[in-house]
């Protein structure tokens, strides 16, 4: 009698039709559907409601859909919150920091970079060319902006006009975490090359502890008297914290 031949026989199935789900192939370069509408629904969430609809790391997945098109970049989000604390320090963060980060390159930098560019021009424009005293809040919102995530120290004039009009703002020096050289003679003789009248000092402490150090009241004292010998007036000093900031004047340091 012959032996019924095992092979002819159809297999079992390993899983009923209803488990599985067939998932056709994607063609080369193409994104899987759900990340597409992922990123649709964000950005409608976006234009509906504005950043306030948004928690940070939504509003960095948008800054990221240009850097990685094909890709979930939620994880990479939430990785650059958990390292930076939070979308303005994610945005202000050192390109060789955000280098050691895993999934950030080039094109993260770039699109990184451009929106810190962007929010810095914006508040300056607010500040430029107008009177500091109707402008002031601009001027300590634009401060913040460029200082107040710095993970160095760094040291920024304000060159004024007779009307208390801001004519110029630069950067003097960049120091360490916790100090930056400044010059009072070099502070004077930028002044008097731009024509100022006045000026306002500004630094950040990165601890984000604003109170000033000895060292920061020293220095200003020395910039003031410089700057009288030659009658310009040093209106304030400013140091700019992580959620605050310290006026000298104020503080009835100058």
């Amino acid at each position: 009698m012959a032996q019924p031949n095992r092979f002819s026989e159809a297999p079992l199935p390993l899983f009923d039709e209803d488990e599985v789900q067939i998932v056709p192939a994607l063609a080369p370069g193409k994104r899987p559907s759900y990340i597409a509408d992922h990123r649709k629904r964000l950005r409608a969430r976006f234009i509906d409601g504005g950043a306030a609809a948004l928690p940070d790391y939504e509003m960095l997945e948008l800054v990221l859909f240009r850097a990685i098109p094909r890709q979930d970049v939620k994880p990479l989000a939430h990785n650059l919150l958990k390292t930076f604390g939070d979308f303005n320090g994610v945005i202000a963060a050192p390109a060789e920091r955000l280098k050691q980060v895993s999934g950030v390159g080039d094109a993260v930098i770039c699109e990184l970079k451009i929106v810190e560019a962007a929010a810095q021009r914006l508040a300056r424009s607010k500040v430029m060319q107008r009177p500091v005293v109707s402008s002031w809040d601009a001027l300590i919102d634009y401060c913040h902006t460029t200082m107040a995530h710095r993970e160095t120290e760094q040291f920024r004039i304000l060159f004024l006009d007779r009307k208390n009009v801001l004519i110029a703002d630069e950067e003097q020096a960049r120091g360490t975490v916790d100090h930056v050289p400044v010059y009072p003679r070099e502070v004077v003789k930028r002044a008097l090359e731009l024509n100022a009248s006045a000026l306002i000092l500004v630094h950040n402490h990165p601890s984000g502890d604003p109170t000033p150090s000895a060292e920061d009241i020293n220095m200003t004292a020395q910039i003031e008297a410089a700057a009288a010998a030659l009658s310009i007036t040093l209106h304030d000093h400013l140091i700019i914290g992580k959620s605050r900031e310290l006026s000298f004047r104020s503080e009835g340091l100058l």
